[in-house]
């Protein structure tokens, strides 16, 4: 594992947590001078703005069921600068004839970006011949993303939600593989958290099996949401160089339901909820984040409603969150 010490012995959760977080800041920060594109460090003090991409992930239109070729033709006429499509909608345009080829140009047409796409691969699982599935499903769908002009891909822990108790150490070597296989691939996993899941769902445990995966191209996919329902304070976020993380889902979310109960549909346009979304976005600037931010709804009364007119609220409501973490 290119002189990486590997831990053969269970290690207690907790443990782990401690020394994750207690490395996190000088781990990332050694690891900003290897990344591929360096920000322009930003001073919220100055009350500098940073470099910011706006980007459109379709699960925001899901409930209106638009083919991908409209989701494009969607973001382009809302005016994002890029797109985060979910692989099934991939696939299935694959499968009735279209072709990828095309579709890259479509997007490159419409002057977007393939920021990253949504995938669900169960590369992180104990078993043995599931993950080997899994693997085998994210080499797949890493493929169509690259044909499409795309460098990165969601990797959350799917197929481990439910059961608590997943060795980090694990989880760490388990990531590894499927960075050295997205390296191959030309496409970056981004070690997603998710807030309900009962792994990955902190700040902690998703930067512990980052840093622990030994790999120059570990980074993570925090979202305003899972970092709220997982229990962590974003004030974690400080511990993070904002150069590993590419993408960041934006969203809002209202004071009631409370975090315990609260779910995916009850996320709201930035803005209209009570996330501090202005220290959020001061401390990602901080820190060197000048990615995508990629807006992330499931709310099913947005997907009553006309397709351009939830895309063009929910562009104006982050562009407006951003003026006023500046101001």
């Amino acid at each position: 594992m290119n002189g990486r010490a590997r831990m053969n012995s269970p290690i207690h959760r907790r443990e782990m947590l401690a020394c994750g977080v207690a490395a996190a800041s000088g781990v990332l920060a050694a690891r900003n001078a290897i990344a591929e594109t360096p920000a322009a460090l930003a001073d919220p003090a100055k009350g500098d703005r940073p470099s910011l991409r706006f980007c459109l992930n379709t699960s925001t239109v899901r409930g209106q069921q638009l083919t991908v070729v409209r989701q494009v033709e969607l973001a382009a006429k809302a005016g994002y600068d890029g797109i985060e499509p979910w692989m099934g909608d991939l696939h299935k345009y694959r499968e009735e004839g279209g072709s990828l080829g095309d579709l890259r140009k479509r997007i490159a047409d419409a002057g977007l970006k393939v920021e990253s796409a949504i995938g669900f691969a169960r590369w992180i699982v104990d078993d043995e011949q599931e993950r080997a599935n899994g693997l085998e499903e994210a080499k797949r769908d890493m493929d169509v993303v690259a044909q499409i002009g795309g460098s990165r891909i969601a990797a959350p822990p799917t197929g481990a939600t439910r059961d608590a108790g997943l060795n980090l150490a694990d989880a760490a070597a388990r990531y590894r593989k499927l960075l050295e296989l997205g390296e191959s691939m030309g496409v970056v996993p981004q070690l997603e958290l998710w807030g309900f899941s009962k792994n990955l769902s902190r700040l902690g445990e998703l930067l512990y099996v980052a840093i622990e995966s030994g790999h120059s191209q570990a980074c993570l996919l925090p979202d305003v949401y899972h970092i709220y329902k997982g229990g962590s304070d974003f004030a974690g976020l400080q511990l993070v160089s904002g150069r590993q993380i590419h993408v960041f889902h934006m969203n809002d979310y209202p004071a009631d339901p409370p975090r315990e109960s609260i779910g995916d549909a009850n996320r709201v346009y930035p803005g209209l909820g009570v996330a501090p979304l202005s220290q959020i976005l001061r401390t990602l600037s901080g820190n060197g984040f000048s990615g995508a931010l990629s807006l992330e709804l499931f709310n099913r009364d947005y997907w009553q409603q006309d397709a351009l007119q939830v895309a063009e609220t929910g562009l104006r409501a982050m562009r407006e969150a951003v003026a006023k973490a500046f101001a």
